[in-house]
């Protein structure tokens, strides 16, 4: 592993640490307040104040949010880990699938570099 690559993996371990899947939506919400803070969490995005709306859409473990966030995110390649969690919480299967298997090949060059 080169120098840079382990600067840049350091980094994100201070920063952000890698994924931490536990956010889980608040379960005594009852439907009609999901509703409301989705809608809040909507009108936060197309303003553009994306990370409250991750944390609405967090909150109330709605998916369709949760996916546009992680969208956002994955078009900044600095924020594909964040984008990665947030289709894992939105069970986003065919968003995730991909990030995942490029994390698997680093990984997989990593390793068959060191030996």
């Amino acid at each position: 592993m080169n120098e840079e690559m382990k600067n840049k993996m350091n980094q994100v371990i201070e920063n952000q640490g890698f994924i931490k899947v536990t956010d889980s939506p608040v379960s005594n919400l009852t439907s009609e307040q999901k509703a409301i803070l989705n809608r809040k969490g909507n009108v936060l995005f197309n303003q553009g104040d994306v990370e409250s709306a991750r944390r609405l859409f967090i909150t109330t473990g709605y998916s369709d949010g949760l996916t546009r966030v992680g969208d956002y995110y994955a078009q900044n390649t600095q924020k594909e880990l964040q984008a990665l969690k947030l289709y894992w919480l939105a069970h986003n299967k065919r968003k995730s699938e991909p990030i995942i298997q490029k994390l698997a090949t680093i990984i997989k060059l990593l390793i068959n570099n060191k030996e």
